[in-house]
């Protein structure tokens, strides 16, 4: 039986108003996008060879969350396009066999969609119980739960004497999922982009559709757990307003419209669980086939570190699901930046790829990374979002012209840009020792070798600086050390057949069965 598509896929993170800009305003669009899927992939090994894209919100919104504010499910913002550049794209990555999923945002609406105007505009609105409202003094809010970028979660509006509820910004308040026409609406809204071929959603926030019933208030937080959802200050454990047992029905609804379409559209959730036990919980096989594990964002460059999180995945998750695992996304500092140490970056992230690319699970890449993107220092004066995640969204690097190759026009990007003379396409598309040949030709290992895509996965035991993990389908074993050390380490493996290694004075083909591992190295060793 062979897996499903978005098991074997290698996904693509692309922030739209970043990637390409087509028509010369400064801003990225989707017809920017259409015009380099052969970069991404034309069907050669010139090209990164990736599968999926998953794109960020590309609806109308006033982009006080850049996005994450929609004002309106059915569009395409403006500065993005249109419906039809939409159908454009969506035609032409199909034509590549290059799938597209969307950023859909249930949790909340921008306050200026038409849903949330009609629910503050009078307590006896029709929509009024559509968001989440309650009574109160002016000055007394509901309870003491917290915005995740801080301050109080409630907002009092003074028009109808009430406090609605928003998890994120004040400009974001919650849809109430515990009323049964916000779901059909949502689910009118999946099937809408379902309908124009969209194959599958990351869904925002999922974890955070239904509350408490009671609204209790959460407890002070007091040991932070990476990788659960919390707020700036890590003020407060979110046990009340996220992550509640009746969401799981919620996603169950979802998951039948998807259904609906064949089988084949993807579900792939934001969870900011409890812990990896909750997280499991989303993966059941009536739930999302995929969810983020964020716990990569926040580990130190110790092999220690990813050990124990990819042990934990294989322990707690249920038997037939499937991890996923990225490094950067539009969040948090691009991982070669956070991971970053003089003469060693490239090599870090050199190893970095592999590991991302060979564990058992669907690999998430964020644009730029294959060819060595790293955060661009945004003085707080030309911040464009509001808690300052520009760094890690600036454009993508195509050539050392002007602006990067990243617009044709005389205006500058809406972001400044990177270090793009040293850093871009153009430069490394030739050149087989270049970052993205190495990712092209990590990805092409990855989709020869069935037991990279498909296998089952086991840790070894290794020293404290060293990662091994086997890869098993039927009688084929990979195997994956990764040195994370500067200092040379020698591992005992079966007799094996070299791969892939990040090492270029490596000879590849040389069987082995006590490997010295350079500093730094990643290697990719074939069981014979």
């Amino acid at each position: 039986m062979s897996l499903s598509w978005w098991r074997r896929a290698v996904f693509y993170q692309i922030y739209p108003r970043s990637f390409a800009d087509s028509n010369g305003d400064g801003i990225g669009d989707l017809d920017g996008i259409t015009a380099h899927l052969d970069y991404l992939n034309d069907g050669t090994d010139r090209s990164l060879g990736i599968d999926a894209i998953w794109l960020s919100p590309i609806n109308p919104s006033p982009l006080k969350d850049w996005g994450y504010d929609v004002s309106d499910y059915r569009g395409v913002h403006p500065d993005l396009g249109d419906l039809a550049a939409f159908d454009r794209l969506i035609k032409q990555a199909h034509r590549r066999g290059i799938r597209i999923i969307l950023d859909l945002v249930p949790n909340h609406t921008s306050d200026q969609h038409q849903w949330f105007r009609e629910s503050r505009s009078s307590r006896s609105n029709p929509k009024r119980d559509w968001y989440i409202w309650k009574p109160g003094a002016p000055d007394k809010p509901p309870n003491n739960w917290v915005s995740i970028f801080g301050g109080p979660a409630w907002k009092y509006d003074p028009a109808t004497g009430e406090w609605y509820l928003h998890l994120f910004f004040e400009s974001q308040p919650d849809l109430n999922y515990r009323n049964p026409e916000v779901i059909a609406a949502m689910h009118d809204v999946i099937r809408f982009w379902l309908d124009r071929g969209a194959d599958g959603y990351r869904i925002d926030v999922i974890h955070g559709l239904i509350k408490d019933a009671q609204f209790r208030d959460n407890p002070t937080l007091t040991t932070p757990n990476p990788g659960a959802m919390t707020d700036v200050a890590l003020s407060q454990e979110h046990r009340y307003d996220s992550d509640q047992p009746e969401v799981h029905e919620v996603i169950r609804g979802f998951r039948r419209v998807a259904e609906e379409y064949g089988g084949d559209r993807v579900m792939v959730g934001e969870v900011w669980p409890r812990d990896n036990r909750s997280l499991a919980d989303y993966l059941r096989a009536d739930e999302l086939q995929l969810a983020f594990n964020f716990r990569f964002l926040f580990c130190r460059w110790r092999a220690a570190s990813f050990r124990t999180q990819v042990a934990a995945v294989e322990e707690l998750f249920p038997r037939g699901s499937w991890p996923t695992y990225t490094l950067s996304n539009h969040d948090f500092a691009r991982h070669i930046t956070r991971y970053a140490e003089g003469r060693m970056t490239e090599a870090r992230a050199r190893l970095s790829a592999v590991m991302l690319l060979t564990l058992r699970g669907t690999p998430f890449l964020y644009y730029g990374e294959e060819i060595g993107m790293t955060n661009v220092e945004i003085p707080k004066t030309q911040w464009r979002d509001p808690v300052g995640r520009d760094g890690c969204r600036t454009p993508m690097q195509w050539s050392g012209a002007a602006f990067g190759g990243f617009t044709s026009g005389a205006t500058a990007p809406w972001l400044d840009c990177g270090d793009f003379a040293r850093v871009n396409v153009a430069t490394q598309r030739d050149d087989a020792a270049s970052m993205v040949s190495f990712y092209r030709r990590m990805i092409r290992l990855r989709r020869e070798n069935p037991v990279l895509e498909e296998g089952d996965l086991k840790i070894e035991e290794s020293a404290e600086d060293t990662f091994v993990f086997h890869r098993v389908l039927g009688g084929s074993r990979a195997i994956v050390a990764l040195n994370f050390s500067a200092e040379p380490r020698t591992i005992t493996v079966p007799r094996t057949k070299i791969l892939f290694s990040s090492d270029p004075a490596r000879s590849l083909g040389d069987f082995a069965d006590t490997v010295v591992l350079s500093p730094l190295e990643a290697l990719v060793m074939l069981a014979v």
